[in-house]
């Protein structure tokens, strides 16, 4: 049985979870001894980081690199093709994702909290990422993966994507989503284990955004 260290509202658990079910690799979840960044945890896992995964005794922590290894010890159900060019634009994907739209989400966080909420961080955070769903519109636009598929590019969105929806709706953040991108989502719900992982999510995330209501 392989396991993941995880906590019910991290993105990149979530988008572990979804390329696990995939690819059909049976796994447990643990939460992180003493909590995250706790001392206890750190004596497992040094970085601290989640998700973290334990296979047959070898640990190894953030999400991205727990993909890959998965990929190849597990190649039953591909989620890299096959050639090295669409391989390196799937990996592309995966870190407009990772290094661009989700950062950019992620800061918005601290203007959930009602009390503390700063409406002109608001406003630049709305900006800020309808600017990296601008470029990934241009991304999709030349997109030459199998859209039939579901890649390990694909994972995070999903759940990224969730996310921005949900502060639309709870603090008034201000998106513009291409056309292609919201095909896109959608697209990606289809996939049964992603329309899953977002049933599943949604507690952790209106327990999150609980604060994000006057008092």
């Amino acid at each position: 049985m392989l396991t993941i260290y995880s906590v019910p509202v991290a993105v990149y658990c979530a988008k572990l979870r979804i390329l696990l079910r995939h690819k059909a690799i049976p796994f447990q979840q643990l939460p992180p001894p003493g909590g995250y960044g706790s001392d206890a945890y750190r004596a497992i896992v040094p970085s601290g980081n989640l998700p973290a995964m334990i296979h047959d005794g070898f640990l190894l922590s953030d999400s991205e690199a727990i993909a890959e290894y998965l990929e190849e010890a597990f190649p039953d159900i591909p989620m890299l093709p096959q050639s090295l060019k669409l391989r390196a634009k799937a990996r592309e994907f995966s870190r407009a994702h990772d290094t661009r739209l989700e950062p950019a989400v992620r800061a918005v966080y601290p203007q959930v909290a009602y009390a503390t909420r700063d409406a002109n961080a608001v406003q630049a955070g709305g900006a800020l990422i309808s600017k990296h769903l601008s470029s990934l519109a241009l991304l999709l636009l030349a997109n030459p993966l199998d859209t039939e598929k579901l890649w390990l590019s694909d994972c995070g969105f999903a759940v990224t994507f969730a996310w921005i929806k949900a502060f639309e709706a709870a603090l008034d953040l201000p998106v513009d989503w291409p056309e292609i991108v919201t095909d896109y989502d959608a697209r990606l719900r289809g996939f049964a284990v992603v329309a899953q992982e977002l049933v599943d999510y949604q507690p952790a995330m209106d327990a999150y955004l609980e604060k994000a209501k006057p008092s």
